[in-house]
């Protein structure tokens, strides 16, 4: 036998055993793609929003989407979140996470982000594609966006807010015949988990009458431990003889954070009470000076009336100046009412 029939032979061996292999185990030639797992589902177990970078006008929100998987591998997934307004129904911002293969057991959670104005409520609304084909979604509604307190105003140091306890309190510390140096108290509270960073109180003294910022001042309040209190005290001199509103705000890097409002009563024969309505009064800048010092009054005699032999580099005081815009303003509203 020739060796091209030797192989022949063999060949032909090897057909027939393949041939009764086959028949005696049909599963050997099982196709190795063909198995028993089911096929691949993909489902949203859960879905959460937290609030994440917080501007002036607008929010981040960032999205967590829980996705349950079952069976073999599903094959480019995608997860697109929408922002749409609740009362207008328009979109206001569209995100799309690209997932890719999906091949575990279980749940895992995908993060994504949109951004919204802080205004209003929204709904959000997220789908799940698979080769660009929608699998599942889930709607969540959010409302309140307002409220979140932008990344820049974001202090837990405030005025403390007591029932006895004066958040301002005042205090004569000198008089004369013409000024008052009075000391100003401020209570502040830090009602967060850390210790505060600096912030700056700022105080203004407004003359009540005339709405005047007699005086003001600038104090650092220093670190405060958290759920501590501390009093914050800043000096200043003001005209003797009339009251005032003491403004107070803690500015974090020139930002306002929290403000309130005291008093100071130097008018034996009138008072004011803090958060009153104050009419407001015209007045030219020549009416009063304010120097680096505080402001002075006028040169008066013992019944309060303006020496004419004043210089006029003194600082004039809230009287006569004032009164007369005061009568000029009644008049003109006497006569529109007419």
């Amino acid at each position: 036998m020739d060796t091209r029939t030797a192989l022949l032979a063999a060949a032909a061996a090897l057909l027939v055993a393949g041939a009764v292999g086959a028949v005696a185990a049909p599963d050997a030639l099982t196709d190795p793609r063909e198995t028993d797992e089911p096929p691949g589902r993909i489902d949203i177990a859960g879905a959460t929003v937290a609030p994440g970078e917080v501007r002036g006008e607008t929010a981040e929100l960032r999205l967590g989407t829980d996705l349950e998987h079952r069976g073999s591998t599903v094959e480019n997934v995608t997860v697109r979140h929408r922002a749409i307004g609740s009362e207008s129904g328009l979109l206001v911002d569209e995100t799309t996470v690209d997932v890719g293969d999906v091949d575990f057991e279980g749940e895992r959670t995908v993060n994504g982000t949109v951004t919204v104005e802080r205004e209003g409520g929204y709904r959000i609304e997220t789908v799940v594609f698979a080769d660009g084909e929608r699998r599942t979604s889930r709607t969540t509604r959010i409302a309140g966006v307002a409220a979140l307190t932008p990344d820049y105003a974001d202090t837990r140091v405030g005025f403390t807010d007591g029932a006895v306890w004066p958040t301002v309190a005042v205090s004569v510390a000198d008089a004369d015949n013409e000024t008052a140096t009075l000391s100003v108290s401020v209570s502040v509270t830090n009602r967060g988990d850390e210790a505060s960073e600096d912030v700056d109180l700022r105080l203004y003294l407004r003359q009540a009458d005339s709405n005047v910022i007699a005086a003001e001042a600038t104090e650092t309040v220093g670190a405060v431990r958290p759920g501590r209190t501390d009093t914050v005290t800043a000096t200043v001199e003001v005209p003797d003889g009339y009251n005032y509103y003491v403004d107070a705000a803690l500015f974090d890097d020139d930002v306002l954070v929290d403000e309130t409002q005291g008093v100071a009563n130097l008018n034996p024969r009138e008072t004011i009470s803090a958060n009153q309505t104050v009419r407001d009064v015209e007045f030219s800048v020549e009416d009063f000076e304010r120097g680096e010092g505080g402001a002075g009054r006028d040169d008066a005699g013992d019944d309060g009336s303006r020496d004419p032999s004043a210089s006029d580099d003194s600082a004039p005081g809230f009287g006569p100046a004032v009164a007369l815009v005061a009568l000029v303003v009644a008049a003109l509203t006497a006569r529109r009412r007419r």
